[in-house]
């Protein structure tokens, strides 16, 4: 059996009928509300579920479109697995001159029969530049990087025939596994590398290092354990140390100075590699200017030193950077300091014929491969498209120009046959390189290499024409590098625009239905579950077929024709089955007003200006679009409170109503909420893009400051920050009495958040100090910084778990028989004037009457009748969805710097601000249906992007903050490669994720300020009982007024959904489109192709936070039918 119970009673009068009982008479009862049981309850659950699974389906919608359009946008170049030998030569022809015979010759007579690598991770070139003035007679400029690899210059001085500094150039992106990829086989990487830094895979490419093991040559490596998946089991001797704590300085440098002197004085090895991290750490933890810098410049210089005086006359040093820094100690991109790396070369025998150029050579870092398999004769990597360092092949000891130039001219020849060698094969495997300068460059190497033939038959006197061909090939090689770089930022034109149409209808579709979900009679469900079902029937008969002709099976393809068949299919059969009924105006919504503003944010990413400067153009539009909502809500009249409905014959006068007020409470929340994004903003960091911009020093944390009376004083603020925080979240359910209720949840929130700031705050001044630790110390610390983090995250984790358990905070009372006011419900206001009106009162008045003495009887044998209160059901929903932002909010704070607290604490009150004034534009219509504006939907979501900006985020790689993968994991994760992706990508779309979890606030809070205006409400003057009565009034409705119809209550939350999905779709279609369409603009990836990157992540984030945010207010919704149904049964017991 179905019962409902009737809430507050409004406008009562008493009058009193002796025999002490006191009964109210009302005029209205302001709403039943529906208890759901048996059939009914099962068919709630059920639109709960189909509103759950439609958008899931929505989502895999997107997700096939990002998919399939990243797959033809992104693609990597094909890694051939041809590999050189001795025994076969690049090219038709008798080996270089001056070669056969030779012992160790290979293709080239071995200058060198032993080679150390020193790579120093971030070396950047102006790190081995001396101090220097700006002019004659000024002190020269000092900077902590500047001058302190003094033994370079000292070298370069002393024996300038020995030595060369270079200014290496490495290719974009500027990641290390990248540049260790080229750096051994000589070719380009590609964009879409950039993801597997996290994991690094076995290069399968023709190396340096495979060749060296192939000629039986023992190569002993010690450093960066990136190299270990590199080069599985490549290695004779190995010493690897963990590469990826960027706040450890110098465990790795110093694991290696432990084993490098020894090793070389043991001379057995032939190739000695030493990867060096201090400076790279330094770099990301302090950056470049910091004095640690300055010690570890020079303990790499002392590193040189010791590694110089070692050295014999057949060896060879190499010291390279693998990629420079930004100004704030990151890479990945191509900006001029990323890309800028030093090169220096040594030996102890004479190099070069003459003294180094006043300012150092730039050469593309890739030519240091084929330059050192020729030195130490050994065949080009099959793979590579570097060019010969020619000025290391000139013939020192001869001093005819003759010699050196054809030693120059056959390295070169054997250089373009082997790059002509690759061309042909890989232009016969991928068929994607550009056919007409392929042949150009064809003709013009057969052109060179026949000059070359012909002057090897007559050598002497022909200086001139040798110079012509090394000319020719170098132009050669410079040609293929030119257009392979140009080839292999090849697109999928027709996948491209696949994933771009799929995207396009799926926000099509969210567009449509937000609309015919709140229609009469459009019942989603049943129009689903056959589209779904031909969907996953298209993919099966796609792969049967794929298989049967015996083409590789795709999953993205796969995924997306399952997504275009239910896509097409739902939509033909809505229009059958609803929408041919009905006229096109109503099936073809707008946003309304809202639309000039998305129009003009999806037109704003087709400017490489605007990306670039978004971080500045979001607050302005966020702040005039709060200005606009202000003025709309002004114009419309809605920041009025309702009028009250006035009594008649209680009323003096007609005019009972509270004063007008003129929009100044929303005027202020406005001014509130421009002054919080103005506060925010100071949180910025710059774009490398420009230089005249200087990053908020606020973002870096706590334990790069120098001054220890500042960082106190920042320590304490973001300390009260977190208090402070705590402390809104607690006043606020303890305002709406959810703080009082005995629930798990409820003393979590009690008892566990404070444990949590606790937690952050001790673990803040662990990392901050911990410089500053005495020895002694130390592991007690070092075990601090593991368990505190990991404390506060199973914290929040159990109180998640707690409120997914026991979601409803409400407290119930139960009294025992005490003197009761009895209420008697009439259709006329006031007394009873009339026989009629007696007629229908008097009934009731017995009957109370008799309730009352049988109630008397039996407390004579009992404390009397049980009388449930339960407190704060119009808040339940909030209340669940408050508690999980702020137990999802401690942990990702945990993941960010210090003083981000502050920003945080900014976020929760320009949401509290921002919901306030929106709500005041929202009408509450009952029985329903219920729906939000597109207006609060598309603030919400601008200012999601406004929090990514403001928390030191940039939509580039430079600017991620890697740092975050080793808070509660200082040593590491070993193999795992998911966690710190995971733990990264938490602290980098921390703000997608939290305003999605919250968007059902947009259409909860609206009930909730319904409590404001009766709590407020003006009384006019009357009699003391009267005024005794109205103060007994109980709490209005609120999020209850949601329960009065379940199926406008699930229709407003999947209208919610979509439109959400809609304004975030709108934003990756755009990114998108743009680069596509701009795929051979000058900045496609610097600019473009990573901002399409991070929004397709931050939707895929968004759309799941939204998913895991309306589950939970479902969930509530479920956890209070149940309460209702338990009290109910009670009640029948």
């Amino acid at each position: 059996m179905c019962k409902s119970l009737c809430s507050t009673p409004k406008g009562p009068d008493s009058v009193d009928l002796g025999w002490g009982l006191e009964i109210s008479i009302l005029s209205s009862c302001s709403r039943l509300m529906p208890i759901s049981c048996g059939p009914h309850l099962q068919k709630h659950r059920m639109q709960k579920i189909s509103v759950l699974f439609f958008l899931a389906w929505v989502g895999f919608l997107f997700y096939a479109g990002i998919a399939l359009f990243t797959s033809g946008f992104l693609l990597t170049r094909l890694e051939l697995t041809n590999h050189s030998s001795c025994q076969e030569p690049p090219g038709p022809g008798s080996l270089p001159w001056g070669s056969q015979g030779k012992p160790g010759a290979c293709w080239m007579a071995s200058r060198f029969s032993r080679v150390v690598l020193v790579l120093i991770d971030a070396l950047r070139f102006d790190f081995a530049q001396p101090q220097r003035s700006h002019g004659p007679g000024e002190p020269p400029v000092s900077l902590p990087f500047l001058g302190k690899l003094d033994s370079l210059q000292r070298i370069l001085e002393i024996q300038p025939h020995h030595a060369r500094l270079y200014q290496s150039k490495a290719d974009p992106p500027t990641t290390t596994m990248q540049r260790l990829k080229a750096l051994t086989t000589g070719s380009l990487p590609t964009f879409i590398d950039a993801g597997s830094n996290f994991a690094s895979y076995a290069i399968v490419e023709d190396n340096l290092i495979k060749q060296f093991a192939s000629a039986g040559r023992r190569v002993i490596f010690m450093g960066d354990d990136t190299w270990k998946d590199l080069f599985p089991g490549a290695f004779s001797q190995a010493f690897f140390f963990p590469s990826f704590n960027v706040r450890d300085l110098h465990t790795v440098d110093n694991g290696i100075l432990e084993h490098l002197y020894p090793t070389m004085d043991s001379n057995e090895w032939d190739m000695l590699i030493a990867h060096f991290l201090g400076v790279d750490h330094c770099g990301h933890k302090h950056g470049p200017h910091h004095p640690e810098m300055a010690k570890k410049l020079s303990q790499m210089d002392q590193v040189i030193q010791g590694l110089v005086e070692r050295l014999e006359n057949d060896t060879l040093l190499v010291v390279i950077g693998d990629h420079g820094m930004t100004m704030t100690g990151d890479h990945g991109g191509d900006s001029e300091l990323e890309i800028s790396a030093a090169l220096f070369l040594y030996s102890p025998m004479a190099l070069f014929p003459s003294a180094p150029p006043q300012e150092p050579e730039i050469v593309p870092q890739i030519n240091l491969v084929p330059t050192l398999a020729l030195l130490l004769g050994l065949p080009i990597p099959f793979g590579n498209i570097g060019e010969v360092m020619v000025e290391l092949f000139s013939v020192v000891e001869d001093p005819q120009p003759h010699s050196s130039a054809l030693a120059q001219a056959s390295a070169l020849h054997l250089n373009a046959q082997q790059v002509s060698r690759f061309l042909h094969t890989y232009s016969a495997a991928a068929q994607n390189l550009q056919v007409k300068e392929l042949h150009q460059l064809q003709n013009l190497f057969s052109k060179a290499s026949a000059d070359y033939q012909r002057l090897l038959q007559s050598p002497q006197g022909a200086e001139a024409a040798l110079q012509t061909v090394i000319t020719e090939l170098q132009q050669f090689l410079r040609g293929v590098r030119a257009m392979c770089i140009e080839s292999w930022a090849r697109f999928s034109l027709v996948r491209m625009a696949g994933g771009a149409a799929l995207m396009a209808a799926a926000c099509f579709l969210c567009l449509l239905v937000s609309q015919w979900v709140t229609s009469p009679g459009f019942y989603f469900r049943p129009l689903l579950l056959t589209p779904v079902a031909y969907g996953l029937a298209g993919a099966i008969v796609c792969a049967g077929l794929l298989t049967t002709i015996g083409l590789k099976l795709d999953p993205v393809v796969l995924g997306a024709m399952a997504a275009v068949v239910s896509l097409l299919t739902f939509l033909w059969k809505a229009w059958a089955v609803w929408g041919a009924k009905r006229p096109v105006t109503a099936l073809l919504p707008t946003p309304g007003p809202v639309l000039l503003f998305l129009l003009i944010r999806f037109a704003a990413f087709f400017s490489d200006s605007f990306v670039v400067a978004e971080a500045r153009a979001t607050p302005f539009l966020l702040g005039s679009f709060i200005l606009l909502l202000v003025a709309q809500l002004h114009w419309e009249g809605k920041l009025l409170p309702p009028k009250l409905l006035t009594i008649p014959r209680f009323c003096l006068s007609a005019s009972t109503g509270p004063p007008r007020h003129n929009g100044t409470h929303a005027l202020g929340l406005g001014v509130g909420l421009l002054l919080c994004i103005r506060l925010a903003g100071l949180f910025h960091r710059c774009p490398e893009e420009t230089p005249a911009c200087h990053s908020s020093p606020w973002l870096s944390p706590l334990a790069s400051m120098v001054g220890g009376r500042a960082k106190n004083l920042w320590y304490g603020a973001c300390v009260g920050a977190l208090v402070t925080l705590l402390a809104a979240v607690r006043l606020w359910l303890r305002r709406y009495s959810n703080l009082k209720s005995p629930e798990p949840s409820v003393l979590f929130v009690r008892w566990g958040l404070p444990l949590m700031v606790l937690g952050t705050a001790a673990y803040w001044a662990l990392a901050s100090g911990a410089d500053e630790v005495p020895p002694r110390l130390r592991a007690l610390v070092a075990g601090a910084s593991v368990v505190l983090p990991r404390a506060v995250a199973g914290l929040a984790a159990s109180g998640l778990m707690l409120l997914l358990w026991r979601p409803v905070t409400v407290l119930v009372k139960a009294t025992t028989g005490a003197s009761r006011t009895r209420t008697v419900l009439t259709p006329f206001s006031g007394p009873p004037t009339s026989r009629a009106d007696l007629d229908y009162v008097v009934p009731q008045i017995y009957r109370h009457m008799q309730e009352e003495f049988r109630g008397r009887l039996e407390r004579t044998k009992s404390q009397g009748p049980l009388t449930v209160a339960a407190y704060q059901l119009g808040s339940v929903y909030s209340a669940a969805m408050v508690t999980a932002l702020t137990l999802l909010a401690f942990p990702l704070l945990l993941l960010h710097a210090e003083r981000i607290s502050l920003v945080f604490l900014l976020l929760f009150l320009q949401s509290f601000l921002l919901l306030h004034l929106l709500a005041a534009g929202i009408p509450i219509t009952t029985p329903g249906p219920f729906t939000v504006p597109w207006q609060a939907v598309s603030a919400w979501a601008l200012m999601a992007t406004q929090t990514f900006y403001s928390t030191g985020h940039q939509p580039v790689f430079p600017a991620i903050h890697w740092h975050a993968a080793f808070v509660g994991f200082p040593e590491g994760h070993g193999s795992s490669t998911w966690l710190p992706a995971l733990l990264v990508g938490a602290n980098t779309f921390a703000s997608h994720l939290l305003f999605a979890v919250g968007c059902p606030l947009l259409l909860l809070w609206p009930f909730l300020c319904e409590s404001q205006g009766s709590r407020k409400r003006w009384q006019p003057l009357g009699n003391e009982a009267e005024a005794r009565v109205r103060s007994e009034e109980e709490e209005p409705l609120m999020e209850m007024r949601l329960r009065d119809a379940p199926h406008h209550f699930n229709a407003a939350l999947l209208q919610l959904g979509l439109k959400y999905l809609f304004v975030l779709g709108i934003q990756i279609l755009a990114c998108a489109l743009a680069a596509s369409i701009l795929r051979r603009h000058l900045m496609v990836w610097k600019v473009f192709a990573p901002k399409f990157i991070f929004e397709a992540v931050g939707f895929i984030v968004s759309s799941v936070g939204l998913f895991l945010g309306i589950a939970l207010v479902m969930r509530v919704d479920g956890a209070v039918s149940s309460w209702f149904r338990q009290l109910v049964l009670a009640q029948q017991r």
